[in-house]
């Protein structure tokens, strides 16, 4: 495993990579790290991956709050694709980082050799319905301390749903709340939630390569529902429903490992 750093636009964005074989550039969640796709990328796969951290995540720097968004990010991707020549190369992520390799997939198919979708939360509409839990803690931290907007997210209607049907979506959202610095935090939660992938459905429905769909239940801010229609919009896309987080961490960690394994080896021996 090693850390090194690609430059682009002044700034210094992280990248992570482990294993041998070929590459695999997978991508972690809002405000997430590359943590988040190590926890389940199998590391017997044979296989590469690397992760490169977002602007104002992980260890990357944030520069200006007004250039996050979901094309930027998508931008600073296809700049390590291109400085690396991983193309092409599979690329996936998991919410934030399956919008990314969705939106590359549609308008830059030449970068992209396959494609993992775990957990979505966007297909082609801004704003999804889905995404508000994060934009309301976004914008309570704009208006309040962290201490006092916690407290008005805890007596929120959302927090009390999330609580039954969700917990795992609100430990997430609980750890906004502390997450340094705040400042930036508000920022990509607010932004990102309110921006889309910059594509349309039949760019997506024109996606020809080798696809991989990940969902699972009791996941508010990553729909089933939204897994599926992007699954069946898909030509080429296989859909796995793994145990979700908020039922067993452990058990989605498993399932997640062998859905993706067992797709990469399908690759090598199509």
């Amino acid at each position: 495993m090693k850390w090194f750093w690609h430059q682009r636009s002044g700034l210094r964005l992280a990248v992570w990579e482990t294993g041998d074989g070929p590459p695999v550039l997978f991508q972690h969640g809002l405000c997430g790290d590359a943590t988040q796709p190590a926890d389940v990328f199998p590391a017997d796969s044979g296989w590469r991956c690397l992760t490169l951290e977002c602007r104002g995540q992980g260890k990357s720097d944030a520069g200006s709050p007004e250039d996050f968004s979901l094309a930027t990010f998508s931008e600073d991707l296809v700049s390590l694709i291109e400085a690396l020549a991983l193309a092409p190369v599979v690329l996936g992520g998991i919410s934030l980082g399956a919008a990314l390799a969705l939106r590359l997939a549609a308008l830059r198919p030449d970068l992209v050799r396959a494609l993992v979708l775990a957990r979505p939360a966007w297909i082609d509409e801004p704003a999804p319905a889905n995404m508000q839990p994060n934009a309301l803690v976004g914008e309570l931290l704009r208006h309040f301390p962290p201490q006092e907007a916690r407290a008005r997210f805890e007596a929120s209607a959302t927090a009390r749903e999330l609580a039954i049907e969700s917990p795992d979506n609100l430990v997430s959202l609980f750890s906004f709340f502390s997450r340094e610095p705040i400042s930036t935090t508000r920022e990509l939660l607010c932004r990102i939630s309110a921006d889309g992938t910059g594509t349309t459905k039949s760019r997506i429905e024109a996606i020809c390569v080798p696809t991989l769909v990940i969902g699972n239940s009791r996941d508010f801010v990553h729909p089933l529902a939204m897994a599926r229609e992007l699954a069946g919009m898909i030509p080429h896309a296989k859909m796995v429903e793994i145990t979700s987080k908020s039922t067993n961490r452990e058990r989605y960690r498993d399932h997640f490992k062998a859905a993706l394994s067992m797709f990469l080896k399908k690759l090598d021996n199509p």
